[in-house]
């Protein structure tokens, strides 16, 4: 079926839940008018109806090919991706100084959520070069600004990200690509990386590699990783193009899903002739990648959202249109439409409240990045520790509403044809990249527990608690939180602590993520639907939540009751 931007949904949460007006009230963002904010997601919300959803499907059944050293994308995907660089979406929120728009990071986030949303793998183009944008915007030099900014703020050129190595997944330490110095200012890099999302392809005129490698003598772990920008097409001093650099994709990878998304095998330096640049210190590399992680991981969480839309919106017009069955204790015993059936209509409102809770709370994260960028520090740490939250809760629940959309198509979503198994079959990879969802739960209980000696998570609780005293689920649910974070700060240890990360992971998200539905509810523009979505979300999300706090305190001693060789034998 046709997909349609959420634009109504998505403006109640720019508005509410980041607070696009007071954002717009410094003078940094002031040109953010409430009519520029509607006009931009309107706009992006019909480009993305009309130019990418159309490609999703056949995204899915050509995907991105490798022949004779070329990658190829299928039929389409050059056009729309012209169209997207031409009208200037790629520039929402880029620095003026290099052709950008100087808009919030809200905007930038909403572009791509309706990006994603119709076509999730071609989405991940775009998504990448803003991580490459800002790695090099924080820690790049001027020389380097020069080079590369503008051409990737327009989207002329695209931008990767380049970590893994076959021994080195989630322990990027283990890395062994290397940079060595080649006496001019530049490096040579040698080595192999796997898993590199949109790695090469013809769409862009160039792509610009940021790749993690470590230098001579340089000290083992992550303290000897350094930052390498390495361009597939080297850069002439007046800005074009020169030869070829001496990187290639070797491989394609053969995947679940996202099957229009080349996910590339990369080979740097097989000639010893690669050519990269140093981004910031030497052994500072992983500093500088966080800066492209953490802008990734938000947008991965809003994949989470994308692609739950995508199957909310696909399930809901099959329950309504589908007629099975007469409902079960009524007089009349006319066949009706499924929707009417009590489970199905239970599945289509929990489908609902889980996306439009999960597009508030990244609304939420987005308004607080851009506080933190207009320098309130209390916005960034909160910002900082919504971040885990919303990749990880956001891509579960991507999963959750992805697999009940199959489960309401019945037999016909298990058929490739409806397209409800693509939604399933895309959304897998959301909670294992970019940091996976284990990887976040962890971070949340060791590095972001411990901000301001647990005080930015712990004033979070309070708050969602004093402004809830009308939804005693969320409100008791932000204490259980509370509970478990003084518990995990002053009793567990470090295993107890990460044994219970997940639940806690989980508890934290929906309490945020229902204390903003609350919000939104409060503010009347959703009508009765966003009251009955929200008191849904408070009565029933939240309530299975809080079941969760036995878990998060549970502790390791279970965990490591078998050794190793009996709990996998």
């Amino acid at each position: 079926m046709d997909f349609t931007a959420p634009t109504a949904d998505q403006m109640l949460a720019i508005r509410i839940n980041a607070g696009i007006e007071d954002i717009a009230s410094h003078q940094r963002f002031a040109h953010a008018s409430l009519d520029m904010v509607e006009a931009i997601v309107d706009g992006i919300g019909q480009f993305a109806a009309g130019e990418f959803a159309p490609l999703n499907r056949l995204g899915d059944q050509e995907g991105a090919r490798l022949a004779n050293g070329m990658v190829s994308l299928p039929t389409g995907f050059a056009e729309a991706y012209r169209a997207y660089v031409e009208q200037g979406w790629n520039a929402i929120s880029g620095d003026e100084a290099y052709g950008g728009q100087a808009l919030p990071f809200t905007l930038a986030a909403n572009v791509l959520e309706n990006l994603g949303a119709a076509n999730m793998a071609f989405s991940l183009l775009p998504m990448l070069t803003v991580g490459a944008i800002e790695a090099l915007a924080h820690h790049g030099s001027e020389s380097q600004k020069q080079t590369y900014l503008a051409k990737l703020i327009s989207g002329e050129w695209s931008g990767t990200m380049n970590l893994t190595e076959p021994q080195a997944g989630s322990d990027v330490g283990a890395l062994r690509t290397a940079a060595t110095p080649r006496g001019d200012g530049t490096w040579a890099i040698k080595g192999t990386k796997i898993f590199i999302t949109w790695g090469d392809h013809e769409l862009a005129s160039n792509v610009i590699h940021l790749v993690l490698a470590r230098t001579p003598d340089a000290p083992a772990g992550t303290r000897g990783i350094s930052l390498f920008v390495v361009p597939k097409y080297l850069v002439n001093p007046d800005g074009s193009l020169g030869e070829r650099n001496d990187l290639r994709c070797v491989s394609l990878e053969h995947k679940l899903g996202i099957m229009a998304s080349p996910t590339c095998v990369m080979s740097f330096g097989d000639s010893d002739q690669c050519i990269g640049e140093l981004v910031g210190r030497e052994h500072e590399g992983l500093k500088a990648m966080f800066t492209m992680m953490n802008s990734a991981r938000i947008n991965v969480g809003s994949q989470g959202v994308q692609i739950a839309e995508r199957a909310l919106q696909q399930a809901s017009h099959y329950a309504r249109d589908r007629v099975q069955g007469t409902r079960v204790g009524a007089a009349d015993r006319s066949t009706v439409a499924i929707i009417e059936h009590p489970d199905v209509r239970r599945m289509v409102m929990r489908m609902r409240a889980l996306t439009e809770g999960a597009r508030a709370l990244l609304y939420y994260t987005a308004g607080q990045v851009d506080r933190g960028a207009l320098g309130i520090e209390a916005a960034q740490s909160r910002a900082d520790c919504l971040v885990p939250m919303l990749k990880a809760w956001g891509t579960d629940i991507g999963c959750e509403v992805a697999s009940m959309g199959v489960q309401i198509h019945g037999g016909m979503g298990f058929i490739e044809e409806t397209g409800a198994a693509q939604h399933l079959r895309d959304a897998r990879i959301a909670p294992i990249y970019e940091g996976t969802n284990g990887i976040q739960a962890a971070d949340l209980v060791t590095r972001k527990l411990g901000y301001d000696n647990g005080g930015v998570l712990t004033s979070l609780f309070a708050e969602i608690a004093r402004d809830c005293t009308d939804a005693p689920e969320l409100a008791g649910l932000a204490g259980d939180c509370s509970a478990v974070a003084e518990w995990m700060t002053s009793t567990a240890s470090l295993d107890d602590r990460l044994a219970g990360s997940v639940p806690f992971c989980t508890m934290c998200a929906v309490a945020v993520a229902g204390w903003q539905l609350q919000r939104q509810a409060r503010d009347g523009a959703g009508g009765a639907a966003k009251a009955a979505v929200a008191t849904y979300f408070a009565q029933i999300i939240a309530g299975e939540a809080r079941g969760l706090k036995g878990s998060a305190m549970a502790g390791s001693a279970a965990l490591y009751a078998l050794d190793s060789e009996a709990l996998a034998g």
